[in-house]
């Protein structure tokens, strides 16, 4: 028991700068606010999952833990993402695995904490909602609840990397979120959508090749399906200004969907690679898009 108190103290003791509390906040009181409605429970602390496994583990405890995924010289330095805290949870019915990435090696601290602190806090948030809906759930009289949370470096040339986080709801027919972030290596900067383009037309531009791809798709494979809004249905419209992209090694420009954003569950997460040529008047420059 003492392993595991101190495997606790030290997650409760990782420090969350004041502008990330916020996203640890909202995703705590968001699940509170569903779980008042459908059932009541109690007031809890961190000590009431004392029975669960819980492993927390860091690079400098175990090194063993930290998978090298990325590993390029940058400006005489090594650009490197890891596992820097995995924490594990198998209670009876109730099961969290929640992976925390590390980006390390570049030469803008600045940038590398609000990576790596963005990180900390929304695998923070999810573990602290899987705790309050487990606590709900008990209280009820039981059930199944299941979270899991991962990355995967997409993309890792001398000029882009690109780290695609997934939270997976393992609960019922599951839903994945993706979330990802691409950095310039050589100027050590963050990449973000609207960057690339002069101004937001991109975003009528884009939206209307993906509703003219997602039909050509439908109506070359009748097992594919996806949701388009119309005036009878309600479906796709058009991307969000930040939608979810990432940059391909060739430099091409992919735009990617949740589960159940723009498609039936069994499409899973959907990605789209957007063509150069469709978008090349709107683009900036061609130095990340080719």
């Amino acid at each position: 028991m003492s392993k595991l108190h101190d495997s606790k103290k030290r997650y409760d003791n990782i420090e969350i700068p004041t502008e990330l509390k916020h996203v640890v906040k909202d995703t705590i009181r968001e699940s509170k606010g569903k779980r008042k409605k459908s059932m009541p429970f109690k007031k809890w602390g961190i000590g009431m999952v004392a029975a669960a496994a819980i492993f927390v583990a860091s690079v400098n405890v175990s090194p063993a833990l930290a998978q090298t995924l990325s590993s390029v010289p940058l400006l005489g330095s090594i650009v490197q993402v890891v596992t820097v805290q995995e924490i594990q949870v198998s209670e009876d019915t109730y099961n969290a695995d929640i992976k925390t990435p590390n980006v390390t090696g570049l030469e803008n601290e600045e940038l590398e904490n609000i990576l790596n602190e963005k990180y900390i806090a929304e695998n923070e948030a999810l573990y602290e909602s899987f705790l309050i809906e487990m606590e709900a759930l008990k209280e009820a009289g039981g059930g199944h609840l299941g979270v899991a949370s991962t990355y995967e470096v997409v993309t890792d040339t001398e000029e882009i990397l690109s780290i695609s986080r997934y939270e997976v709801n393992l609960v019922g027919s599951s839903s994945t979120t993706l979330r990802t972030d691409t950095i310039d290596k050589k100027n050590e900067v963050l990449i973000t959508l609207p960057s690339l383009f002069k101004d937001d037309a991109y975003i009528e531009v884009i939206s209307s090749y993906i509703k003219e791809e997602m039909i050509r798709q439908m109506e070359s494979d009748e097992s594919i399906v996806y949701w388009i809004a119309s005036e009878e249905e309600i479906g796709f419209e058009a991307i969000r200004p930040d939608q979810t992209f990432s940059i391909t090694a060739d430099n091409k420009l992919t735009i990617s969907f949740d589960k159940y954003e723009v498609a039936p569950g069994s499409m899973g997460l959907v990605t789209f690679g957007i063509p150069t040529d469709v978008i090349q008047e709107s683009l900036v420059s061609n130095v990340y898009i080719k």
